[in-house]
């Protein structure tokens, strides 16, 4: 696609096709994905990210990145660099109930796949895609604040903090779980605050993670531990808010036992921790994905449990969508912002995004049964899930965004 087949600016219109506010991994790749496809764009954030290093020690905040994901990243130049700068691959996925033992395994064999997905951090992916802006011609404005919108004919007006504006045909929200611009465009959200926080650390195991995502499902919430590049493991734990305080209470060495104990020993002793960090965790949909000339993607649009490490891989799946939606509509000769074709992308996104998190919702649920008939019932279902192969490709399919 030739970036002078797209662009639409007339003399008339606004000299910019999309203005994408929120420079995160999804925004990022928003602004990335339109711009290869020949919008003419431009990315507004708050906070430029943090300079990636090699020598800096691992970022806390990672995400398991699906095959739909790296796809994306594939295309836009930015997975190899990535993959080669710091990344854990991981081939399996062992997922058992530490009431009844049920245990659920994945295999990437299984799909005919060498891997399941790689866990990275979160501002590698960050860096990497803010770096390949410019090249791709997209107008970074850092820092940007946005204090107001105005939708009018064929642009929407983005009033600034700085007391300037900006017009464009679309506005791309992908200002986070708070979005203000969500607020400002009068979209409501619904869902429900876990009252659990996830805790976040890097620790050293006495085994080898062996490329393996181990999930543990305790009464509290579940325990994660994700392979990285260099053989610790990235663990994510939910627990009750206050149980979570008491946890990054702990020294080291009490840590240390009570996180062997939730993982129930299996890759040794954890023998190492970082500091840790803990984040809220909560379920929120936005009632819609569009408004005039505006869109939503990422967290902005839904916030999910952690537990299937989804959450990037979802937005990014928004991004693939949106340009492709775009730029069919760009291709038929139509206006690309026009209501109808925005509905197109929110319609087939709000509904994928509401299956998903309504799915993670539902797991959180069950796991917290704890009354016997229910977990009986609970195991006999992981068991026959484990066993039915057709069925158990089918989540992994879903999972990798296939």
């Amino acid at each position: 696609m030739s970036a002078a087949h797209h662009v639409r600016a007339s003399r008339r219109g606004p000299a910019l096709d999309v203005a994408v506010v929120g420079g995160g991994m999804v925004g990022a790749a928003a602004a990335l994905a339109l711009a290869r496809a020949g919008f003419a764009t431009a990315l507004l954030e708050a906070r430029a990210p943090q300079p990636w290093s090699a020598a800096d020690e691992v970022d806390l905040r990672v995400v398991g990145l699906a095959p739909s994901s790296i796809a994306l990243l594939h295309e836009l130049d930015v997975w190899t660099s990535i993959r080669d700068a710091r990344s854990g691959p991981y081939a399996h996925m062992h997922v058992w109930d530490s009431e009844s033992g049920a245990a659920i395994d994945f295999d990437a064999a299984d799909e005919g796949r060498d891997l399941l997905g790689h866990i990275v951090e979160n501002n590698l992916v960050q860096w990497t895609l803010w770096q390949a802006l410019e090249a791709a011609g997209v107008r970074r404005l850092c820092p940007a604040e946005v204090r107001g919108m105005e939708a009018r004919g064929d642009r929407v007006t983005l009033e600034l903090a700085d007391g300037d504006s900006l017009a464009a045909r679309l506005v791309v929200a992908a200002d986070g779980a708070a979005s203000p611009l969500r607020a400002m465009a009068g979209i409501a959200t619904r869902g429900r605050d876990y009252a659990q926080r996830a805790v976040v650390a890097h620790v050293a195991t006495e085994r080898p993670h062996e490329r393996t995502a181990w999930q543990r499902f305790l009464p509290s919430g579940p325990l994660a531990l994700l392979p990285l590049a260099d053989g610790r493991s990235s663990i994510v734990w939910s627990l009750p808010a206050a149980e979570a305080q008491r946890v990054l209470a702990l020294d080291d060495a009490a840590f240390l036992h009570e996180l062997g104990v939730a993982s129930d020993f299996r890759l040794g002793r954890i023998t190492a921790t970082t500091k840790r960090a803990a984040f809220p965790l909560k379920l929120q949909l936005a009632e819609t994905y569009q408004a005039e000339r505006f869109v939503l993607l990422g967290d902005a649009a839904h916030a999910v449990h952690p537990l299937a490490g989804q959450g990037v891989n979802l937005g990014l799946r928004d991004v693939a969508d949106l340009r492709d939606v775009l730029v069919v509509a760009c291709d038929t000769g139509g206006d690309f912002a026009a209501s109808q074709v925005l509905r197109r992308y929110a319609r087939r996104r709000r509904s994928a995004d509401t299956l998903d998190a309504r799915g993670f919702d539902a797991l959180a649920r069950i796991y917290a049964w704890q009354a016997p008939p229910l977990v009986a019932a609970r195991t006999l279902g992981v068991r026959l899930c484990d066993r039915l192969a057709p069925l158990k490709r089918r989540i992994a399919r879903h999972a990798a965004g296939l």
